[in-house]
Order: C-alpha cells, then sequence, then structure tokens
C-alpha cells in the first residue's frame, strides 16, 4: 500500500509497560497531535527534539514535568503526526494524562496494533514488516531475536517483489502474443522464454517454502520430549533441566499421566522439553490414556531423548523414524558399575552429573535450525500457503501447452497475486483484524 489515510480520530495509548515506572511514554498518532501538545505544554517543540517541559490541565493544574517530542507526518512510525509524552513512571501520573486526553474531541484509546496497523494503511511498512516487529516484540531468545530482525528485512519484501514481477512479466508476454500475434515485431516464440523462466521461479519459490520448518522451529520453539518406562526418572530430569520444581516426583509407577512442559534456552535457542507418562504393558484405562498422550507427543516431537534407569534398564521403542537419542540416568546408583554401551548421553538428575553434556548435545541438534536464524526464510504460514499457491498456479499454467494462452495468463495472474498477498498489497482487509490483533496496546 502507498500514500497516507486521512484518520479522523487521534489515538494515544501507554507504550512502555507495567507501572509503576521509573519512566512512562505515552504515545499519541493522529490528526489532533499538535493542538493536544500546544495544550498540555504551551506550544510543540520542533521536530524530533525532546523538550523538558510542565504538562498541564486546560485550567493550569500541574500534572507533571516531563519530555515531550513531536514526529511531523509522514516522516513518523504511523506516518501521521505523532507525539510522546516521557512522563514519572506512576499510575496516578499516568492515569491523569490519559484522563486529560481521552476527554479532548476525537481522541480516543488505541486498540491491540493500531499504531502497527496505521503504519501499515499508510505504506511505511508491508504486511511482512508488521508480522516481522511482532515476532521482535515477542523474541524471547537470542535466536528468536536474530530471526525476528532479519525477516524485518527489507530482503523479503524485495524477494517477493521480485517473485511478482517476474510472473507479470510472463504474463505480459503471453498477453502480447494474444493482442498482437499478426504484427512483426512480436514473434510467437516470445511466451516460450517466459515458461522457461517460470519453471524456474517455481523451483526457487518451493525450495523457499521448504525452509519453513526451520522458521517454525526458531518462533515457536524446538520440541524434546522426554520418553521413557515409569519410573525411569523422567519428571527427576525435567525438574533438573529447568532447574525448578514443575513435575511431581515418586517412586510410584504412574504418578505422571499428562504432559508436563518447561520452556528453555538453550545456546541461544528456545526449547519446550516435556515430560509424559511412562510406557509399559498393561496399564490401567486412565494411565493408558496418558501413554497415548506421550506416543503422540513423541510422534510430533524435533527430538526424543529416550531415558532409562541405567541401574534397571527397560528400554521403550519411539515412534517408527523419529529422531532420538539414548538417555542413561541415575548414573550415580551404579557405584562403579560400568555403564552399558549404546548410550548417547549418561545424566543423574538428582546430583546434576552429565547435564552439561545433554544440553550441549540438545543444542548441537537443535542448531541445524536455529543456525539459520539470519536466513531468508518464510517465517509464517500463511506466507508458505501463498508461495505454494503461486507454485500450484504458475505450474498449472507452464504445464497447459497447447492449450488456450487466455486461461494460461489466467493461471499467472492468480499467482501473482498470491504473492502480492503476502506483503499486503492484494485483498488482505480480512487478515488486518487478525494479524494486528498479536500486538499489545501502545503498538
Amino acid at each position: 500500500m502507498t500514500g497516507q489515510m486521512q484518520m479522523r480520530e487521534t489515538i494515544f495509548a501507554l507504550s512502555s509497560g507495567g507501572l509503576p515506572a521509573g519512566v512512562a511514554i505515552i504515545r499519541l498518532s493522529g490528526p489532533g497531535v499538535t493542538d493536544a501538545l500546544a495544550a498540555m505544554a504551551g506550544e510543540v517543540p520542533p521536530a524530533r527534539r525532546a523538550r523538558l517541559t510542565d504538562i498541564r490541565r486546560e485550567d493550569g493544574a500541574l500534572l507533571d514535568r516531563g519530555l515531550i517530542l513531536f514526529f511531523p507526518a509522514p516522516h513518523s512510525f504511523t506516518g501521521e503526526d505523532c507525539g510522546e509524552l516521557h512522563l514519572h513512571g506512576g499510575r496516578a501520573v499516568v492515569q491523569a494524562v490519559l484522563d486529560l486526553l481521552g476527554h479532548r474531541p476525537d481522541f480516543r484509546a488505541a486498540e491491540a496494533g493500531e499504531f502497527t496497523r496505521r503504519a501499515f494503511l499508510n505504506g511505511k511498512l508491508d504486511l511482512t514488516g508488521a508480522e516481522a516487529l511482532a515476532d521482535l516484540i515477542a523474541a524471547e531468545t537470542e535466536a528468536q531475536h536474530r530471526f525476528a530482525l532479519a525477516s524485518g528485512d527489507v530482503r523479503h519484501q524485495q524477494l517477493y517483489a521480485g517473485w511478482r514481477r517476474t510472473l507479470i512479466r510472463a504474463r505480459a508476454m503471453i498477453e502480447a502474443e494474444l493482442d498482437f500475434a499478426d504484427e512483426e515485431d512480436v514473434p510467437g516464440s516470445v511466451s516460450g522464454m517466459a515458461w522457461r523462466e517460470i519453471e524456474d521461479l517455481c523451483s526457487q519459490m518451493a525450495k523457499h517454502a521448504d525452509g519453513y520448518r526451520d522458521a517454525e522451529i526458531i518462533r515457536d520453539g524446538f520440541r524434546v520430549v522426554i520418553l521413557g518406562a515409569p519410573n525411569a526418572g523422567k519428571s527427576s530430569l525435567l525438574n533438573a533441566m529447568a532447574r525448578r520444581d514443575i513435575a511431581i516426583v515418586t517412586d510410584e509407577p504412574g504418578t505422571t499421566r499428562d504432559v508436563l512442559e518447561a520452556v528453555l534456552d538453550i545456546g541461544g535457542a528456545k526449547v519446550i522439553v516435556t515430560d509424559t507418562a511412562g510406557i509399559r504393558a498393561n496399564p490401567g484405562r486412565i494411565e493408558a490414556m496418558g501413554m497415548d498422550r506421550a506416543m503422540d507427543r513423541a510422534r510430533d516431537a524435533d527430538l526424543i531423548l529416550l531415558l532409562e534407569d541405567a541401574d534397571n534398564p527397560q528400554p521403550v521403542a519411539p515412534p517408527e523414524n523419529a529422531r532420538h537419542i539414548r538417555v542413561a540416568n541415575k548414573i550415580d546408583l551404579l557405584a562403579g558399575r560400568l555403564l552399558p554401551d549404546g548410550y548417547d548421553c549418561a545424566v543423574s538428575a538428582a546430583s546434576g552429573e552429565g547435564l552439561d553434556a545433554l544440553f550441549s548435545e540438545i543444542g548441537t541438534i537443535s542448531g541445524t535450525s536455529t543456525r539459520r536464524a539470519a536466513d531468508l526464510l518464510p517465517f509464517r504460514e500463511r506466507h508458505v500457503r501463498l508461495i505454494r499457491a503461486a507454485i500450484r498456479h504458475a505450474r498449472r499454467a507452464a504445464d497447459m501447452n497447447g492449450l488456450d494462452l487466455e486461461l494460461r495468463a489466467e493461471e499467472l495472474r492468480l499467482a501473482a497475486d498470491a504473492l502480492g498477498r503476502i506483503a499486503g498489497t492484494i485483498d488482505v482487509e480480512d487478515l488486518l483484524d487478525t494479524i494486528f490483533s498479536q500486538f499489545c496496546i501502545g503498538k
């Protein structure tokens, strides 16, 4: 989207987080910003220069003394006139200023993500940029932070726009044959060049879409499931890895009947470790339900820790084709006896021995994905869905050899439109509420 949309209402919100705080920042955006700043501070400060001033009610009562800033349109985050009030972060101070703004004509509190939504509508960023910004705000680990920054890079916009231009150019070449077939300077072979380019483009798009699994792991976490027999020490291992008590630990088999999770940061990556019910023959009805859930989680895991009691091993078979490592637990009970061969790691959940080596092994395996945090990857499921739709339409057009060129040109139009929806240049109104509702108030 380009150009600036005129909004009648001015929005405002506390943008700096919970109170009380050392400093609270209230943001404003819209046509009434200059009047509000002048009324509250006596004047509008020079653009992009902070000014220390008294902030007062219209009757002159002092509310606070703080900094005010003014960012004139279109050179602001939203593309509109914007302002910021940097106040002392007491609840009474902030509430008094918010109440004052709320009583101004055509002023209202901002909804979640509304500042970013206005930035999109005013052409300050595209949808991929807005989604990357949401990821940056939500980032919990270094890998997620780097990935969000890479996702917000202009490279995504350039990549999808370039693919779309290729499709539009190919469609134009085909329509040139349709409209000017009798002209000498439009040879009949011109669309043949386009089809070769389309085939190459489909390969590029498919390779890019295949990177989504790595992106999903970086954004949502690398899923590790602890699987083993009852009393192998699964819950104890989860508690030891999380360094806090999450699961109830007893010597009674079948204590864990549901899945329990801990979110860890391992080597800068988000890792979700799941404790599951023990797997054994002839379980009770309730215990069997827990075992079914355990195997379901194991099938969806990125890595399974097959945990065995080193002093009394009871092997459990992982789901077919599941990635796994064998881990011996309770090595503190071996009393000098040698550990049998075949284990990838050996730990004691009770003493913590071997945990660093286990973390290192998990980090090495998960790093296959997290090392791609700075790469150009599709970072939303909707991107992948639209890319694959573009591939389907483009390949359908290329495979229609000998058929009506008009039908082939229409397939190319549908492919280009699918790519246009990724960045928000085409038909995205139904997506906006979903995308911007992910943001916090004030962003």
